[in-house]
């Protein structure tokens, strides 16, 4: 059974290729999918797509509408959604798909370090799991296969 995988969260460290090569390792029947991860690309994909807006904020606009739109998707797609809460970086995307995810019914793990049971409360309590590393969101999914 070849389950896909929607990775949410920060774009800005390796967690993805850790997951991701973990899986193949373990020859796990897995295909991952992702929001844009190239930054620049999803912030001018508004204007790639429409040419040049009148200002930032119709950019961000315009970038945003065309993310959405492959985001949704993407989720719906998936059978799995694993977001991750990052030390580091700003979440706002993180919470966004991981609340879709969540809405759509689709089975969430979320990651988070222990500094964000607090802030994170009631989005893991809506999640099916919570754990706070990447390995252990995997061991999750590789117990879908005894």
């Amino acid at each position: 059974m070849n389950l896909t995988v929607y990775l949410a969260g920060e774009i800005h460290t390796d967690w993805r290729d850790r997951l991701t090569s973990a899986a193949k390792k373990d020859n796990l029947p897995l295909t991952f999918v992702s929001p844009q991860t190239n930054h620049d690309r999803s912030d001018g994909i508004g204007e790639a797509i429409l040419g040049k807006q009148p200002g930032p904020l119709y950019t961000d606009a315009a970038a945003s509408d065309i993310n959405n739109f492959r985001t949704k998707v993407m989720l719906e797609k998936a059978d799995i959604v694993i977001a991750l809460f990052g030390e580091d970086y700003k979440q706002w995307n993180t919470a966004m798909d991981a609340s879709a995810a969540i809405t759509l019914g689709k089975p969430t793990i979320i990651i988070r370090p222990e500094k964000f049971i607090h802030p994170l409360k009631e989005l893991s309590n809506r999640a099916n799991v919570t754990v706070e590393t990447v390995e252990q969101a995997l061991d999750v999914i590789k117990y879908i296969y005894e």
